[in-house]
């Protein structure tokens, strides 16, 4: 096309453009009759993507709230990409859709996974370096084949319990959306919306340190192939945007302190080649559920009479000096119970990832991602059935909740 051509193409276009009326925030107001949906899930990190991907694949109309722009969390947002553990004393311990995904991207990605059979003291060399840009874009898709409505850029205003479930009002740019649902799940992180019902949260004075992973030199990033570089966000907070602005600052100035030292030093490998947009979080609230899992009973791998999956960490409790975990006993595996994620007194809830209903150390080994992932397939199962019982998830008869999750993939403790 001639340069006078497109000039005259670009000006009409941009002549329809400006007949039509700017949007408003009056536009977006919501008719009085909400959306509807079986499952609502907040949060599209670790454990509710899982969660969404699951109660989607079981059959319920499924939404999935994010305030950002991407499914992951701590693993792609975080840059933390590079979940586990799946597998224990040479066993795999933890399946179904987390596994598959992260299966799915190395494989795609032409890269490699651990040796599991092989027994290592060095519990990281079983976890899976993966691609976080693919993996975001197979979860992304896995969501959307199975039928969840995502809601990007959005977060709940308010949530209020009504006759069968839960309306809740999000809110984001130029976005004002009524839905109504049978069962709630959060996977905020912190137990956001279970602090928005006024339902108890746990959580201690000082907080586990947060990391702004990056990395320096004179290659580009290797997605899949290296993990990053870091350093510690002391006092992160990640349960208020402006705590998250502030642990965020604080992460870029301390990463950025440290490039400054390297070119002052001489340092040729010295340019800045991949930041992560936000700090990744270790701990904030946890709920109080109608069970708390204890550091005893996380280190002598308890077998809870409710337990929905198995979780494997070193206890792993980082501290302004450092870290030094604590490798559990020879065959031990810990399980999580549906109790753990059901926060006490309450109906048509659930929680599921690293706000679980737990003490501090016992949290410290059940916040990373293979535990989250099965945490979130039980949630997702679990309030799926709720739904179509017209219960509430305790009252969801165990059994079928075992049954649904095998019929998934997943490995549940104890279970034929």
């Amino acid at each position: 096309m001639k340069r006078r051509e497109l000039l005259k193409t670009a000006t009409a276009t941009a002549g329809a453009l400006a007949i039509h009326p700017l949007a408003t925030w009056a536009d977006s107001v919501p008719s009085d009759a909400p959306q509807e949906a079986d499952v609502i899930v907040v949060g599209g990190g670790t454990a509710g993507t899982i969660a969404a991907i699951q109660a989607a694949r079981a059959g319920a109309k499924t939404v999935l709230i994010e305030h950002g722009s991407q499914l992951g969390g701590t693993t792609t947002v975080g840059g933390v990409a590079f979940p586990g553990l799946f597998h224990a004393w040479g066993k795999q311990i933890i399946s179904g859709i987390g596994w598959e995904l992260v299966e799915q991207t190395v494989t795609m990605d032409g890269g490699k996974l651990p040796d599991f059979a092989r027994p290592t003291p060095r519990h990281w060399q079983h976890q899976v370096l993966i691609n976080p840009f693919l993996y975001c874009v197979l979860a992304e898709e896995a969501c959307l084949r199975s039928g969840v409505t995502i809601h990007y850029y959005e977060f709940p205003h308010s949530v209020q319990e009504v006759a069968g479930g839960w309306l809740v009002e999000s809110v984001g740019p130029g976005t004002r959306r009524r839905l109504t649902c049978r069962q709630l799940i959060d996977c905020t992180g912190g137990a956001d919306i279970v602090g928005m019902l006024k339902l108890p949260r746990l959580r201690e004075e000082e907080t586990q340190p947060g990391s702004m992973l990056f990395k320096f030199g004179g290659d580009a990033f290797r997605a899949g192939r290296e993990r990053l570089q870091a350093v510690y966000v002391h006092g992160a907070d990640s349960s208020t945007s402006a705590t998250r602005t502030q642990a965020t600052l604080a992460g870029r100035q301390a990463m950025l302190k440290q490039l400054r030292k390297r070119l002052q030093a001489g340092d040729g490998q010295t340019r800045l080649l991949q930041m992560q947009p936000e700090a990744a979080f270790r701990e904030s609230y946890r709920i109080l559920g109608e069970t708390v899992i204890t550091r005893e009973d996380y280190a002598s791998g308890r077998r809870f009479e409710d337990a929905v999956c198995n979780a494997f960490y070193p206890i792993d409790l980082h501290t302004q000096h450092g870290v030094r975990p604590k490798p559990l006993a020879s065959g031990v595996v810990p399980t999580v119970p549906l109790r753990a994620l059901v926060p006490k007194g309450s109906r048509n809830l659930l929680v599921a990832g690293r706000s679980v209903s737990s003490d501090r150390l016992a949290n410290s080994g059940l916040r990373v991602q293979a535990s989250c992932m099965a945490m979130g397939q039980a949630a997702g199962v679990t309030a799926t059935l709720a739904a179509q019982h017209r219960t509430t998830p305790l009252d969801v008869p165990f059994e079928e909740i075992q049954r649904k999750l095998r019929d998934h993939g997943a490995i549940v403790p104890g279970s034929a």
